[in-house]
């Protein structure tokens, strides 16, 4: 009897991000994987964004869009969002990730199976821009990788970066974070920082 795999729900924030959405939504939908769905949170666009969500949604049961209530919009909207999209997650493994991102394989989930399992909890994920090989970092104690996740969201905060995920040197950012779902709050944490927080200049 084969050990059953892990289940996914692969986390989106957007906000005007209609071609990006348009581009690489439907790769991830598409992946060649059984047990997946797809949380898009919507931080109150003001481009088509919304309209292609509701028809991709029509088109593919694996898709659930919600969006930033309106009396709930604040500074921090982005983790608002991802908040709002754990919740509304179905699944073992909650998947952060960027839809501007354009190199998920179709077998991205395949491979992020074969880690996500005891004792890890967290995985730190690095996509080769090239290849699209994937190389993970693992973790057994979600707080053994705050460094890495708050010197990332300061320095997209201070540089100005729409997007939380960048593409710094190896071991200091990421591309997705992949977390178990009753750990997924608790990584949350760590994304209240300060806009105006500089990042400490390293030796």
């Amino acid at each position: 009897m084969s050990e059953k795999k892990p289940s996914f729900s692969i986390v989106i924030a957007v906000r005007d991000q209609s071609d990006d959405l348009k581009a690489n939504l439907p790769a991830l939908l598409g992946q060649k994987y059984d047990s997946f769905e797809v949380v898009v949170v919507d931080e109150h666009s003001t481009d088509d964004s919304s309209d292609f969500l509701k028809q991709q949604k029509a088109e593919n049961d694996r898709l659930y869009s919600t969006f930033i209530p309106t009396y709930q919009f604040q500074r921090n909207r982005r983790r608002l969002a991802y908040s709002i999209g754990v919740k509304a997650s179905k699944n073992d493994w909650i998947v952060f990730a960027d839809i501007a991102t354009t190199s998920f394989s179709e077998q991205w989930l395949e491979e992020l199976s074969e880690f996500a399992c005891q004792p890890w909890v967290l995985l730190l994920g690095y996509i080769n821009k090239k290849t699209g090989d994937v190389r993970l970092k693992t973790y057994e104690d979600i707080e053994k990788a705050k460094q890495i996740i708050t010197r990332a969201e300061r320095r997209r905060e201070n540089e100005g970066h729409s997007s939380w995920m960048l593409h710094l040197q190896p071991d200091t950012s990421y591309d997705f974070i992949v977390v178990r779902a009753d750990h997924a709050h608790e990584l949350l944490r760590f994304f209240i920082v300060s806009p105006k927080l500089q990042v400490p200049k390293e030796h």
